[in-house]
């Protein structure tokens, strides 16, 4: 079995954490990715995703996304998405949570919507 790669880089702007994600979100590493978004959590409470490079997403990467909503919301913050790829909106459809978040279609349209 191959070794799942997952980039998460996070930026600091005035008004929302942008995180950019790519590669696979799967058992191997959904920890980290939940261990990042918790991070970013306790720092803001509006967060963007940008997930336009995630080819893979498992239930885990999806708890972890959750939690981090769950959060957000606790404080009156949100998460939305900036252009998910294909495969991510079938995931978030097929698990029925594609209604939870708002979904942009460019990054710059989810961080001005704060």
């Amino acid at each position: 079995m191959t070794e799942s790669i997952v980039n998460i880089n996070v930026e600091d702007m005035k008004r929302v954490e942008l995180v950019r994600v790519s590669g696979r979100i799967d058992s191997s590493n959904a920890a980290q990715f939940d261990n990042v978004l918790k991070e970013v959590a306790g720092r803001k409470h509006n967060v963007v995703l940008e997930m336009s490079g995630v080819d893979y997403i498992s239930s885990a990467g999806l708890r972890a996304m959750i939690a981090l909503l769950r959060e957000c919301k606790k404080h009156k913050g949100d998460v939305r998405l900036a252009n998910p790829s294909e495969r991510v909106v079938e995931v978030l459809a097929l698990a029925g949570l594609d209604s939870l978040f708002e979904v942009h279609d460019t990054e710059a349209s989810a961080v001005g919507s704060f």
